[in-house]
């Protein structure tokens, strides 16, 4: 199952770059949602090998689940790579200049169930698709535009 989205930013390519790479940020944020997260390289820099170890509470059952940056392209591209018990996945961050100050933001989330428990819980998922959908490109349309209001009060 596959979600994906592309929306445009007024803001330079590096300064998007810039927040998307910005992972102690996103720590930060699941940790307040009531996630669990550890680090599980030693990396002081952005970069191949970084890897999380998340655990959650969804439809009343704790979930585990290990992500890794498997591609790392700055500013043009990173790449997820996830992994817990039946299920994989992954996160492509794509970003293309359009011109000095404007980005083109995309990004695919693919789902791959792999045992049977899964399948049904992803087969519940396709059924609610389309509403699903539409809240994960609000959602990046929000982000969007907050990443377009940092960079104009950074430059106010």
């Amino acid at each position: 199952m596959i979600f994906s989205t592309k929306e445009d930013i007024e803001a330079p390519l590096e300064h998007v770059f810039g927040v998307v790479s910005d992972f102690d940020r996103f720590e930060r944020l699941a940790l307040r949602r009531g996630a669990e997260v550890s680090r599980m390289d030693s990396l002081r820099e952005p970069g191949l090998g970084m890897a999380w170890d998340i655990a959650f509470q969804m439809r009343g059952k704790r979930r585990e689940i290990e992500i890794e940056l498997t591609e790392y392209d700055p500013p043009n591209r990173m790449l997820f790579e996830s992994r817990s018990p039946g299920m994989g996945g992954h996160l492509i961050v794509d970003l293309v200049a359009l011109s000095r100050h404007r980005t083109r933001l995309g990004l695919e989330l693919e789902l791959k169930p792999q045992t049977l428990s899964m399948r049904l819980l992803v087969q519940s998922l396709k059924l609610a698709k389309g509403n699903l959908n539409k809240k994960f490109k609000v959602r990046v349309a929000e982000y969007a535009k907050a990443m377009e209001e940092s960079y104009k009060s950074r430059m106010a």
